[in-house]
């Protein structure tokens, strides 16, 4: 029993020090992602738009929101 709760309380601490830096890692790449994207989303003219199936409302919609959804 000891055991399990060692374990709960281990889960249950925050990260910190390298731990937390390698939690970030990922939603920083992802982030970073996101603006590339929407960067080259931004450049493409009506035509390339319509190929991918995207209207021009839809490419604002995408373009207003953050970088962190």
């Amino acid at each position: 029993m000891e055991r399990a709760i060692i374990r709960l309380q281990t889960l249950a601490r925050p990260a910190t020090g390298l731990r937390a830096r390698l939690h970030l890692l990922p939603l920083l790449r992802l982030w970073r992602q996101r603006l590339r994207t929407r960067r080259q989303l931004a450049q493409l003219d009506d035509r390339q738009l319509a190929d991918i199936g995207i209207s021009r409302s839809e490419r604002s919609a995408e373009l207003d929101k953050p970088f962190w959804r």
